[in-house]
């Protein structure tokens, strides 16, 4: 633990520390009621499994700041169900397990930057840019005529990941995804 922290300095994207394990303030609410002390109600998640809890802290009350530190690195491969990254700055290489990048994993190709987030030195999680440009492998072809209004279809991309696209887009075409709920954005390009 890297010294403490004040429910007064709560916000939301503060990283926690609670019974050894670091957390992230999802959402808070300072409440001052009628009658009693002041209290913080929290929602924080953790750092490495996901879960995310409530908890009212009393005003005043400090909790731990964690030893985490975030590095960009850049994925290089996967090997079994362990994805490698290198440290782009010393050329360290470190990998992370399948089941800690979750959703993750579907926006990762060769050579893309990401941001590793360390706790104690050890790796426990990965932020990706907010999107990233993957290439439609495998995809129905538009049917001619066929032009409802929002029609989707879906289409697998480089990494495996299948997402629903509108009826225009084809094979070797390049789309924009959001990293955030996995969805298609727009074309970038298309194929040749």
């Amino acid at each position: 633990m890297a010294g403490v922290i004040d429910t007064s300095e709560f916000r939301n994207g503060l990283k926690i520390e609670i019974d050894g394990e670091p957390f992230e303030i999802v959402e808070f609410q300072h409440v001052k009621p009628g009658k009693g002390a002041a209290f913080v109600r929290t929602k924080y998640r953790s750092l490495i499994s996901g879960r995310v809890l409530e908890k009212n802290f009393k005003s005043g009350d400090k909790v731990g700041r964690p030893d985490i530190e975030e590095k960009e690195m850049q994925y290089l491969y996967k090997q079994g169900d362990d994805y490698y990254f290198m440290d782009t700055k010393t050329f360290e290489q470190t990998y992370l397990q399948e089941a800690t990048l979750g959703d993750a994993k579907n926006y990762l190709k060769e050579n893309i930057n990401a941001s590793i987030l360390f706790f104690n030195g050890k790796p426990i999680g990965v932020s990706l840019p907010n999107s990233v440009d993957l290439k439609v492998v495998k995809c129905d072809p538009g049917v001619r005529g066929d032009t409802v209004s929002g029609a989707m279809k879906p289409a697998e991309l480089e990494t495996g990941y299948t997402v629903s696209v509108p009826l225009f887009i084809n094979e070797g075409d390049i789309l924009k995804i959001d990293t955030r709920d996995g969805k298609y954005l727009t074309r970038v390009a298309t194929g040749g």
